[in-house]
């Protein structure tokens, strides 16, 4: 049987890789989208290499990004995310991906999706499915297309490039419709094996739950291969994350939560401490205002998801949560260590003080995108493929 074939962009966004699909050349019915996605990617491969497919056997290189007209007035383009697992027949549409959505305004700009100045700034409103939120994607152009070239770096990226600056709209309460869904800025979780555990959980660009590293037994600033060694760290990171989830209502009880990976973020947060980074560079406690080191899927991200440090920016400032005590005290840009280094971020909240009546008004971040290569992608779809598709990613 010859291979099927489907146009489609290969894209970096950030510090993460998809596959990025016009919703025109998709099956009209999001439901048939799975099997494709999964053939694309080389998923299922219990060898964790996608070797048959785009993937990269990490979650932050196995992603798909859908892009069409928009569904609601205040938007120019609707972008919906899948999370595809590298192991399993999953396709995961439960979160959005912040590094990815610093190139959906340019390939919106390159189909036609809409219309952007010869020249000048691009300002691209995404309204992402996946979340029910505002993005606003602003970056150059010149001579109709988006500018690549550039000084601005960013960690975990070679090179530099034009930057994209995203604006998350009134982030919170992408997944539970509050930024506190306990109503609490702190929590006290029931972790089997390891007892009663403090945690900020908190729901802004995607929902996160943060924990102190100490709580852990960690310093903080260890490297993802130390992590990956470490099957009870882990293991315990993902019954915090489960607990999270019951508690935030997200899933009912344990089970569900667990089959429902990409959200909520769970992520171990340290107070500055001096990290190294993958590269070998020393980050110093002078130059961060806190470190991070987020677990995606079940495996330690190599940087920090946009939308985790966009969430953990808008924790910082909500008083009494676990980030705000940890964090170095201030009111400008919050500098985020992660593995591959720093990720600048800011937020502005309302009523930090209040937990009753807290309010993120905006994340923001800069970031680098380009368009890698685009024309036709082959896949042979598996018979049978198994995904988690709440309603409103459709």
């Amino acid at each position: 049987m010859p291979q099927s074939r489907l146009k489609a962009t290969f894209m970096r966004g950030g510090t993460s890789k998809a596959v990025v699909f016009n919703r025109a050349d998709l099956p009209s019915d999001p439901a048939l989208w799975d099997p494709i996605f999964l053939a694309v990617m080389g998923s299922p491969d219990a060898n964790g290499r996608q070797l048959n497919g785009m993937g990269g056997g990490l979650s932050s290189v196995s992603k798909i990004c859908v892009v069409g007209p928009a569904t609601r007035p205040d938007a120019d383009v609707d972008y919906t995310f899948a999370q595809v697992s590298v192991k399993e027949a999953s396709v995961d549409y439960s979160g959005n991906c912040g590094n990815m959505s610093s190139a959906m305004g340019q390939f919106a700009v390159e189909q036609g999706l809409v219309r952007a100045p010869a020249n000048g700034e691009a300002i691209v409103r995404i309204h992402n499915t996946n979340t029910g939120k505002i993005i606003v994607a602003r970056f150059a152009v010149s001579g109709g297309e988006s500018q690549t070239e550039g000084d601005f770096a960013i960690d975990g990226v070679a090179g530099s490039g034009a930057p994209v600056r995203l604006e998350f709209v009134d982030p919170g309460g992408t997944k539970t419709g509050r930024l506190l869904p306990t109503g609490r800025g702190r929590d006290i979780l029931e972790i089997p094996g390891l007892g009663p555990i403090e945690a900020s959980l908190v729901d802004a660009a995607n929902p996160c739950v943060f924990v102190a590293a100490s709580a852990l037994g960690k310093q903080g600033g260890e490297l993802p291969d130390a992590l990956e060694q470490d099957p009870l760290f882990l293991e315990r990171m993902e019954s915090i994350r489960r607990a999270a989830s019951v508690a935030m209502g997200i899933a009912p009880d344990l089970a569900a939560a667990g089959r429902i990976p990409s959200v909520p973020k769970v992520a171990m947060i340290a107070a500055p401490v001096s990290t190294p980074t993958l590269s070998g560079r020393m980050i110093e406690a002078a130059d961060m205002s806190l470190a991070i080191r987020m677990i995606s899927i079940g495996q330690p991200h190599r940087a920090v998801p946009i939308t985790g440090a966009t969430c953990l920016a808008i924790a910082v400032r909500i008083v009494g949560s676990l980030p705000h005590a940890l964090a170095r005290p201030g009111d400008g840009p919050i500098a985020v260590a992660h593995p591959s280094g720093i990720t600048i971020v800011d937020a502005a909240v309302e009523n930090a003080d209040d937990p009753a009546r807290v309010r993120a008004i905006h994340g923001a971040v800069y970031r680098t995108a380009r368009k890698l290569f685009e024309g036709q992608v082959f896949y042979q779809p598996p018979r049978m493929a198994q995904a988690n598709r709440p309603a409103a990613a459709e």
